[in-house]
């Protein structure tokens, strides 16, 4: 029978290990494809209807590659719902919107507290996930039900102590989704709050930050 203190040691171990290899698996997709495909995301996410398809195939691909995935697994069930908007059909918005979010619903459940150890793209495997997740709860019909969750979500990543150690372009992008959110609850305090911190961070969002500060109700 193994001692109390080796079995606590090599239950620490494993938990190192654990933790190792989650942080390696998140490397597993090259940084070069990933930023690419997060950058079709972002022309999507701006307006670009012509890269949804795009941002959505590419996304998928990296996932077939590395299935246990949870932030490529977010983005391809964020990038598919967005797929709603490019058809007319109603059947099938319904059938991109549920099947992206059961996508989403799949990669948040895959999260466990040694993702916190893991980073893509600069920025915590786990707030990605959350903010992906976040962003398109807060984004689809309000007839889903999901805006709760998603405002749920963002509070999460603001809160998180991980937060700090974030890309300077994620916390911008975090924190001009809190200010837009505070401001459709009529929350104009907190909406000054979030914007004067992307300006205080100096984040890439700064600009935007500074238009929106000024066009917000005295």
């Amino acid at each position: 029978m193994p001692y109390p203190f080796t079995s606590r040691f090599s239950g620490r171990l494993l938990a190192i290990a654990a933790a190792l290899l989650l942080a390696t698996t998140a490397h597993a997709v090259p940084e070069a494809q990933f930023q690419e495909a997060v950058a079709l995301f972002a022309q999507a996410a701006s307006g670009d209807n012509a890269t949804i398809d795009k941002a959505a195939d590419a996304f998928t691909a990296l996932l077939r590659a590395e299935p246990g995935n949870p932030v490529l697994m977010a983005y391809a069930g964020a990038s598919t719902s967005r797929r709603a908007t490019t058809t007319l059909l109603p059947w099938k918005k319904i059938s991109y919107a549920e099947d992206g979010m059961a996508m989403i619903d799949k990669a948040l459940a895959l999260l466990t507290p040694a993702n916190d150890a893991a980073v893509q793209g600069g920025t915590p495997v786990a707030l990605q996930v959350r903010f992906v997740a976040a962003n398109t709860f807060l984004a689809v019909p309000g007839f889903m039900n999901r805006g709760a969750r998603g405002a749920k979500l963002l509070t999460e990543v603001l809160d998180s102590p991980l937060f700090a150690q974030a890309s300077l372009g994620f916390q911008g992008a975090v924190l001009l989704r809190a200010a837009k959110l505070a401001q459709a609850d009529k929350r104009l305090d907190d909406a000054r709050k979030y914007l004067g911190e992307v300006i205080k961070r100096n984040a890439p969002q700064a600009d935007a930050a500074r238009a929106q500060l000024a066009a917000l109700p005295s």
